[in-house]
This record gives structure tokens, sequence and C-alpha cells, in this order.
């Protein structure tokens, strides 16, 4: 079975107020308000003078006793919420690959399913060591990305992109940290992601909380379980208003179970906030040893994913 062996994330040292990040973004002083206001955020990492892979070579670097299983790394995976992040021939998952002297392992990017590729990824590493013949082989996961450019730094009336990343060392086996399920679906009639038109974004909003909370419903069920059982819900940082109605479909009352801790200190990771927002509530003493947890995201474009995780 598909196991976290370790996680380990990275925070950069600049923290910007978001409305002084989204005023040089070009956004009004009354749009600003509502970003922070209304959904939430506060803070924003910024990770400027340090490369695409510099950062996420610093979350792999604080992964326990990584020197010591480098050996067992056969599969290096980039979870990309961007298709493109360095112009060619520069390949920023091989310049990991190189930093980290794991030259052996073979090393690819994933990115269809935009800021919901984290746990694709995860669950693609644990389909290659399953058919890898190797009980001990090992893959490493890294999300999070460089925010360049107004469209990427700000998703419209949803989100705040920050620089923050996460790395995961994916096994097999294992007595915690294990994967149970996983489902997504895609809805296709909205790819244009973040250039939609009023229109489609309308339309999209109307849908987003029914296809989640269904995509949520169906990872527990494949786990064995009810929502019942979940004891948090570990999600991407969106605005935290969109979750109202995802939570009253799922039948919860309140947001106890939902853990927004991060969403107003690191904005929007791209693909790596269910594996910090995982790796905050374990350090903080919230996850408990045979509960089980579910970790969601949704990309643009638009995929919607959840997967639940025994501790």
């Amino acid at each position: 079975m598909t196991s976290f062996q370790d996680l380990a994330d990275f925070w950069p040292t600049q923290c910007d107020s978001v409305g002084d990040y989204l005023r040089r973004c070009g956004i009004g002083e009354s749009r600003a308000r509502l970003y922070e206001r209304y959904f939430g955020f506060s803070e924003i990492r910024v990770a400027d003078g340090i490369s695409p892979a510099d950062q996420l070579v610093s979350a792999a670097r604080n992964l326990s006793h990584l020197d010591d299983r480098r050996r067992h790394i056969r599969y290096i995976l980039q979870a990309r919420t961007l298709p493109v992040g360095a112009p060619y021939p520069s390949s920023t998952v091989h310049q990991v690959r190189a930093a980290l002297g794991l030259e052996h392992a073979q090393a690819f990017c994933v990115t269809q399913h935009a800021c919901a590729s984290g746990l694709l990824a995860v669950e693609l590493a644990g389909r290659l060591l399953a058919g890898a013949g190797d009980p001990e082989a090992l893959a490493l996961v890294v999300t999070g990305e460089k925010a360049i450019g107004v469209e990427t730094r700000v998703i419209p009336e949803t989100g705040v992109m920050g620089e923050c990343t996460a790395a995961i060392l994916v096994g097999l086996g294992g007595r915690h940290d294990r994967v149970l399920s996983y489902a997504t679906a895609t809805q296709g009639n909205f790819e244009d992601g973040a250039a939609m038109t009023d229109e489609q974004r309308a339309r999209f909003q109307d849908v987003y909380p029914q296809v989640l909370a269904d995509v949520i419903a169906s990872a527990v069920q494949r786990a064995g379980s009810q929502i019942d059982d979940i004891d948090l819900i570990l999600p991407h940082n969106v605005n935290r208003m969109s979750w109202l109605p995802v939570l009253r479909r799922l039948g919860l009352r309140g947001s106890e179970r939902l853990f927004l801790r991060n969403l107003p200190l690191i904005g929007h990771c791209f693909g790596a906030d269910p594996f910090i927002n995982y790796l905050t509530a374990r350090n903080e003493g919230r996850l408990r040893r045979g509960r089980r947890y579910v970790l969601t995201s949704v990309g643009l474009g638009a995929t919607f994913s959840a997967m639940v995780v025994e501790h």
C-alpha cells in the first residue's frame, strides 16, 4: 500500500502583506480588501532570489534521513500546476535530481491536473513503486512553484499565490500515513481556467461545491469510511468562503474539521498546499495515530481530487 514515508516543506523567509502584494500586481484597493477580509488572505511568502529548483531542493533537504534513503529513490516526480516552468533546454526536475545527488533516479513532471497534480503524483508514484518489484524502493514527489507575472500570482475572485514548496517521500507499506484511497474528476467544459469568461466563471462557481463534495465523498467511500470517520480535511488554500457550501453538501456543520490554519499565512502555493497543511497539522499534534484525513485540491481546468490517508 502506498504511504508517506516522510514529508517536509520550505517556507521562504520573505513575507509580504497581501495588500502590498496585490497592489504591486495592479489590484485596486477595494479588490485587495476583498481578498483580505472575505477570502481570508493576510500574508504571502515570496522566494525572491531563489530559483524554482532551489525552492524544491530546500524542501527535499528538510526530509529526515534523506541521505540514508537516497540509494532507494527510484523516481523523482515534480508535480506542476503550470505546464512550463523554464525555457528550453532548462529542466527544473533534472536540476533537482542533480542537486540532490539522485542521478540514478528517473525524473519527470506531472502537470495535467494543475494544482491537483500533487495528489496525482503521489498516486502515480505508488503505482510505479508497486510495479518495481522492490519493497524498499522509494519515490520523491516535489511540488510548489514560483509565481511569475500577474496572471500566475492572482486567481481572479479566488486566491493569491505563494511560493512555499513541499517534498513527499513515497514508499510501499509501513504502519502509518497510509494512502487508503484516491478519487478525481475533471470538468473539461471549464478548460480555459483563469482565462474563463465571466459567464463561464459564474457557472464554475455554481458547480464547484457539489463536484468537490462528490469527489471527497467518493474518496471517503473508497477508503471504506464515512465522512464522520474523517478527523480533518486538509485542503488547498483557496478562499475560505468557497468551503462553506462544500461542507454543507458533505453534511458537516461548522468548519471545525477544515484545516485553514495556513491559508492566511502563506496563500495558495500551487500543488503544495495539502501536504504543507498535513505537515503543519502533524507538527501541531492535530493528527492522531490510526485516524483518517482527507487531502484535497482543485486544479483550474478543472480537476477535483481527494485522497484519504490514515496517520
